[in-house]
């Protein structure tokens, strides 16, 4: 799972944990067994689901910390090389800007 649908997993998962907390809350005074082992069944998801969350977003930090720091050290390994390159990207998306 790449950064970015990791980043969409952990978004998503926290507004379907908020619409399972809204509906656990509507529910608190509805009675009986079925409704109880619902309601029970749900909290458990709900906080493995909690779980798993913060697993993805923990994941998500780390690998961009990694990132970043590969590309910090590659910068101050080759100094000359991404001036280089940034000069260059600098200059095609001038030129592209610039045809419009």
């Amino acid at each position: 799972m790449n950064a970015v649908s990791t980043e969409k997993f952990v978004a998503d998962a926290k507004v379907l944990m908020s619409d399972t907390e809204d509906l656990l809350r509507v529910t608190a005074a509805q009675t009986g067994d079925k409704i109880a082992e619902a309601r029970n069944r749900a909290q458990q998801a709900l906080t493995n689901a909690r779980a798993s969350v913060a697993q993805a977003e923990a994941a998500v930090v780390e690998q961009t910390r990694v990132a970043a720091q590969a590309v910090n050290r590659s910068v101050h390994e080759h100094p000359w090389t991404a001036v280089g390159v940034s000069a260059g990207m600098g200059f095609l998306i001038g030129l592209l800007i610039g045809r419009r």
